[in-house]
């Protein structure tokens, strides 16, 4: 049985529908898609709490966060994106894994406003949400205001691109917010593919390699784990060390999958419990990623949540 989340169901965040291409429309804003992972930030009384997505509470390992959260002028419940920013000024999801230890450059990108000393702004249209969020936020450099762009997501598709970021995320100007569903109110369109993955086993290490050759990766379908292909690349000497040592602290003698799958007498299998992300190419006819490679992993995901993520051609 799943743990429970300790986030309300009413402070739950909104979810986004993965589209296939950008359009323009005047009944649409546009804003970056930030490469790190969800924050709902909880004001109270000039004390703060953050969430992560699937409800953990995170304020005391993101503590300069929450501190700079207590300059919002008033008692708010605030969505938004935590990030790590490279030196290219972009933000990159593996950095996030290194923020804990390391020097990074951390930003929280807020986007949108559930709640405003009490009110329940959630029926309000959106761009009215953010407007009074952009009025209550503190100057601080580790907090900023998701600024957004009208009609024209097709420029805002190629900007992106250019520099180089994970996506944009589409939103009608008038939705509104919907806590813990997935609506078609707002839309991702990625850059490049990316998909949510869970590590079902490790093979032998090959040639100069330490520690593990590739991850067997797996997604969840029909309530069966489903193998989706390896990834080989990606990996600096660490992220192998570490990696592994969570890895052999899942080991189990069976395989999840109904069906043999690739390279099986070198593999280790682990308990698919460890989710990651990973960029590739395309999907083969055969239901598998061609050339994966590994991001990081990630930890406001549930492994059993995680399903192929589908982008659907958006209705007029």
């Amino acid at each position: 049985m799943g743990r429970t989340s300790t986030l309300p169901k009413r402070l739950q965040p909104m979810l986004a529908t993965l589209t296939d291409a950008p359009f323009d429309d005047p009944a649409w804003v546009f804003e970056d898609k930030y490469d790190g992972f969800r924050m709902v930030a909880e004001t109270k009384g000039g004390r703060v709490a953050l969430y992560s997505r699937n409800g953990k509470i995170i304020s005391r390992s993101y503590i300069e966060v929450a501190q700079a959260l207590e300059g919002v002028k008033c008692d708010a419940v605030i969505d938004g994106e935590l990030v790590a920013i490279g030196d290219d000024g972009v933000s990159h999801f593996q950095l996030l894994q290194n923020a804990l230890r390391h020097e990074a450059k951390l930003l929280y990108c807020a986007f949108d406003l559930m709640f405003e000393d009490g009110e329940d702004l959630r029926g309000l249209p959106l761009l009215e949400r953010k407007k009074r969020l952009q009025a209550i936020l503190p100057r601080h450099k580790l907090v900023a205001f998701s600024r957004h762009g009208k009609t024209f997501g097709t420029k805002f598709f190629r900007e992106a691109e250019r520099r180089g970021l994970e996506g944009i995320m589409a939103k009608r100007a008038d939705s509104t917010y919907a806590s813990g569903r997935r609506t078609t109110d707002w839309l991702k369109i990625k850059t490049a593919k990316r998909q949510e993955v869970v590590i079902a086993g490790f093979t032998a290490p090959r040639r100069t390699r330490p520690f593990f050759g590739a991850l067997v990766l797996a997604l969840r379908e029909s309530d069966e784990w489903r193998y989706i292909g390896h990834v080989g690349t990606g990996f600096s000497h660490k992220t192998l060390a570490e990696l592994h040592g969570k890895l052999s602290k899942l080991k189990t003698a069976n395989s999840p999958f109904p069906a043999k799958v690739k390279d099986e007498a070198v593999t280790t299998w682990v308990k698919p419990s460890l989710v990651a992300e990973v960029k590739f190419a395309e999907w083969t006819s055969s239901g598998e990623m061609r050339q994966p490679v590994y991001l990081g992993l990630r930890a406001d995901k549930r492994a059993k949540d995680v399903v192929r993520e589908q982008g659907r051609p958006r209705k007029s």
